[in-house]
């Protein structure tokens, strides 16, 4: 394994380049990477990882900011995405995940997206705002953005989803996916929360009984 092996961190999200990510670094191992990582400034990768396995693409962060110490070893710290990457061979040589990769950009699209895709990809993630914030942010972003399906995104808590979008390697087949799932998954959004509202209104009562009631 090489000397510049990349430190890996599995965690249950998906990072995209660009997108910020606060993490608590509380177990031994991710104490001694982290640190690891401060002292030699290094990048480190952040790959999906759930019950059925890890993800063999992923995404390097870096640390912005040590937001805070505390006295047993435990940092709370902001990091950063940078690059996209893809796992060639694990390395499980230290007390921590490394692996060799080989880091990925989109390749160079015979038709890239055009103005009217950025429209409505933006326009759903404008719907999508205004369901989860009740408004916009004061920055909108320009349809024009290179990275603009990533911020989208990065909106999306579905990590299946937001697993896809980091693998394709075309900012059009991105939007293209956006502009299919958004439109489903605000409805849902939208009939989960009124189920909610209305739920506790159909009851006879508002009384839930202790454990010593039943």
């Amino acid at each position: 394994m090489p000397q510049d092996a990349l430190p890996l961190f599995p965690l249950g999200v998906v990072l995209f380049p660009g997108a910020t990510l606060p993490l608590h670094i509380f177990e031994e191992r991710y104490k001694e990477m982290i640190g690891d990582c401060l002292r030699d400034n290094l990048e480190f990768g952040v790959v999906f990882a759930s019950d059925k396995g890890m993800a063999n693409i992923g995404c390097t962060a870096t640390i912005d900011k040590v937001l805070k110490k505390y006295p047993d070893g435990r940092m709370d710290i902001l990091t950063r995405g940078l690059r996209r990457f893809e796992i060639i061979l694990l390395d499980e040589q230290r007390n921590y995940l490394r692996a060799s990769i080989a880091p990925f950009s989109d390749e160079e699209e015979a038709e890239p997206p055009t103005d009217l895709l950025r429209q409505r990809a933006l326009s759903a993630w404008v719907n999508l705002m205004m369901l989860e914030h009740g408004g916009l942010p004061q920055d909108m972003p320009s349809s024009n953005r290179p990275d603009l399906s990533f911020l989208i995104a990065d909106a999306i808590p579905d990590t299946s989803l937001r697993q896809r979008i980091l693998a394709l390697r075309s900012e059009r087949e991105r939007l293209e996916l956006l502009t299919q799932f958004l439109p489903t998954f605000i409805e849902r959004e939208k009939q989960i929360r009124h189920v909610r509202r209305v739920a506790p209104l159909n009851g006879h009562s508002r009384h839930t009984p202790d454990l010593a009631d039943a």
